[in-house]
């Protein structure tokens, strides 16, 4: 006979022995396998798209193309330049054992040094103000930079002309380069200086150039000056009360439009220095024979404001301001037509009545605006109709058949039917220039 122990002890050995009754281990968690995160680079995806397919190790004189451009880079601003020439020379050079990695890495490095070169000539013009977002620096992708070298019929001819932005840039670069032979690098420097400025692309084929510098505007179609005339430019003063300078800004806009018959709004140390005075001594019926009224605002739709509510003893002494425009009239100081253009800083071009002013060698003589030697002409070429501004009593506003890029810019150097002119630095900009762009000159040489 079984003890009840015996009975408990078994009964517990059996429990102990059966799957259905034996204690289960804990399962341990699975672990996902961490997720590798890749950022591809433009010229990881640029070779995998081509199933890593070398562009240039094949192809010498492109090789050759792309080492002497980078060696004249200092040129376009890009410093890099020689010392990637020179890596690339050493790339190329290990790769000549058959090493299908170091060619694969010297292909790379040529390609890189593409993109780093052809997005520097993108950069913004220093001290140029963009007031529209169509005409504001927009470098290429690398994959789209690569993608272009890789379709162009000859890599190589493409290496030599990657560079060229605008007619005017192409002369003055080729210009630059030749002058860089020539012993202590002749115009080099100044012609360098000079291209930092004309650095643009512009995104139409029609395009219009105003250099400040030689007071002379051009007219661009098609990669081709179509006609050009004088400007007068702002004058080399700065206003001792307020600070504002008259001279023109280097400026890159978009024009959309003309006016017919406008508004002259005065500016405000002309207010205070030659109206306000008279006004105060003569009273504000002064003001009527000129037809100038007071305003409010320089919106479109203004109040006008009672004259002799204004101190004009305060104005002339800079402690008040008055707003001053001059009504529609041929005779204001807008001429006939004005072509205004977004910039934030009130600068335009206009017609003008005092055509005397054209034939004087140096035109520095407005007060920052532009005025045309031809605006009718000008606002002919905009339209593609003849600019015939009749009505002589409102302002009014023709829209152009698309808008047109303006580059306002300083040259002391241009092209003048193939050769460079050269013009008076008559702002001074150059010699603010000139040290910082010899040195870089100097480093590029030196590498």
């Amino acid at each position: 006979m079984i003890s009840k122990t015996c009975k408990f002890v078994l009964l517990a050995a059996v429990i102990g022995s059966t799957p259905a009754y034996a204690k289960k281990k804990p399962q341990p968690v699975p672990v996902a396998a961490p997720v590798v995160v890749r950022n591809y680079t433009p010229i990881d995806r640029f070779y995998s798209a081509r199933k890593d397919a070398l562009l240039w190790m094949s192809n010498r004189e492109a090789q050759a193309a792309l080492i002497q451009l980078l060696r004249d880079a200092p040129i376009d601003g890009f410093a890099r330049g020689p010392v990637l020439a020179t890596q690339i020379e050493a790339a190329i050079a290990a790769a000549q054992t058959g090493n299908a990695a170091a060619a694969s890495s010297a292909d790379r490095l040529m390609s890189q040094s593409l993109i780093d070169y052809v997005q520097s000539l993108y950069a913004p013009v220093p001290g140029m103000t963009y007031g529209d977002n169509w005409v504001r620096p927009r470098a290429p992708s690398g994959e789209s930079i690569l993608a272009k070298a890789a379709h162009a019929p000859s890599l190589a001819a493409h290496m030599n002309e990657v560079w060229n932005l605008n007619p005017v840039y192409a002369q003055l670069r080729k210009a630059a380069i030749e002058e860089a032979k020539l012993p202590n690098g002749g115009q080099s420097a100044r012609l360098a200086v000079n291209l930092s400025r004309a650095r643009f692309k512009p995104p139409s084929n029609k395009f219009v150039l105003v250099d400040i510098a030689s007071a002379r505007l051009w007219m661009y179609e098609n990669g081709a000056p179509v006609d050009s005339m004088k400007v007068v430019v702002g004058k080399n003063q700065i206003d001792e009360k307020s600070g504002a300078s008259l001279r023109t800004p280097m400026l890159a806009g978009v024009m959309y439009y003309a006016i017919y018959n406008p508004y002259w709004h005065v500016p405000d140390h002309l207010v205070r220095l030659n109206i306000a005075p008279a006004v105060a001594k003569l009273g504000p019926n002064a003001l009527k024979g000129n037809k100038y009224e007071v305003v409010d605002s320089w919106s479109s739709n203004p109040k006008i404001v009672d004259p002799a509510t204004i101190d004009w003893k305060a104005v002339s002494a800079g402690t008040a301001h008055a707003l001053l425009r001059q009504k529609p009239t041929g005779a204001n100081s807008m001429g006939k037509m004005k072509f205004p253009f977004e910039n934030g800083l009130g600068i335009y071009l206009h017609d003008t009545p005092h055509k005397e002013y054209f034939k004087e060698a140096k035109r520095t003589l407005s007060n920052g605006c532009i005025r045309l030697e031809r605006a009718a002409d000008f606002g002919t070429w905009m339209m593609g109709r003849p600019a015939r501004p009749e009505d002589t009593t409102a302002e009014l506003t023709v829209p152009f058949p698309q808008g047109v890029p303006i580059y306002v810019t300083y040259l002391t150097a241009v092209p003048d039917t193939g050769k460079i002119a050269y013009n008076k630095d008559v702002y001074g900009w150059d010699s603010q220039s000139a040290t910082a762009q010899t040195a870089a000159l100097a480093a590029g040489a030196g590498s």
